[in-house]
């Protein structure tokens, strides 16, 4: 019961933050949300003897989506070249207290581009004219891929996806998600869109939902390196903000580049 509640909990928020909200009160609340994400990242990646680095590197990870607030794609680019830049010098400054220095820069570099500069794409996509519909899509592509992989899954699930790092996911719960993704996605189109290339669309949301498994994939082995089942608690029923999150990271830059790429086609 406490999953569903805060299910359905997420999705007015969300809902009302689209159709209701204004870019500095999104751009925020993506900001915060970033920044409960590299919480748990950090906390996850970071040895207890490094802790003390833990503002340093979270003030530097949130940088991309500082500078995307303010500045669009043209801040983004250049935030995330100052942040690699001040991880550097942080890292060369800290080193005789690290662990290891080359470990603690890979580490926190990733943390940076996983979350920093993937979920910046949100607030992109958001600043986008039809912005708001697309994002709509792109809510509605993962939260039919999650219920659908989830469902079908657990009634026919028979063969076993990726066991080294998911032992519970299957082949069938993946296919499940996907289709569900499919017309999740294109349903929100075809209602969100006049004149919408619904074939196209329909590859795109193919496309979308197969990146979304792979951030599932990825958290997973984040989760497993780290020897915890959840990101953290953040959410009661769902773990940490990471868990809810993971496909929606990897999925949201690949919708920009597309519509950057393909918008007119998809858009007829």
């Amino acid at each position: 019961m406490g999953r569903i509640i805060t299910g359905l909990i997420l999705a007015v928020g969300w809902l009302l933050l689209l159709f209701l909200g204004s870019y500095p009160l999104f751009c925020l609340v993506i900001t915060a949300c970033g920044g409960v994400a590299f919480y748990e990242f950090f906390r996850m990646s970071l040895p207890a003897s490094e802790n003390k680095h833990f503002v340093s590197v979270l003030i530097v990870g949130i940088l991309p989506l500082l500078g995307t607030t303010a500045w669009g794609f043209s801040g983004l680019t250049t935030s995330l070249f100052l942040a690699l830049l001040l991880l550097i010098i942080l890292t060369i400054t800290a080193y005789p207290t690290l662990d290891n220095g080359l470990a603690f820069v890979c580490r926190q570099g990733f943390g940076i581009f996983y979350i920093g500069f993937c979920s910046a794409h949100l607030i992109l996509l958001y600043s986008l004219p039809d912005g708001i519909f697309w994002l709509l899509m792109l809510s509605a592509i993962t939260v039919f891929s999650d219920t659908a992989a989830y469902y079908t899954g657990s009634k026919l699930g028979k063969t076993k996806l990726y066991p080294a790092l998911s032992p519970g996911k299957t082949r069938e719960g993946a296919l499940g998600g996907v289709i569900g993704g499919v017309i999740g996605g294109v349903v929100v189109a075809a209602i969100a869109f006049e004149n919408v290339n619904l074939p196209l669309v329909g590859l795109l949301c193919l496309v979308l939902s197969v990146i979304g498994i792979i951030g599932d994939l990825i958290e997973s082995l984040i989760k497993r390196v780290s020897g915890v089942k959840d990101s953290g608690g953040f959410l009661p029923g769902h773990g940490g903000l990471l868990d809810r999150c993971d496909s929606i990271l990897l999925t949201a830059p690949a919708l920009y580049h597309a519509l950057f790429w393909w918008q007119a086609a998809l858009l007829r």
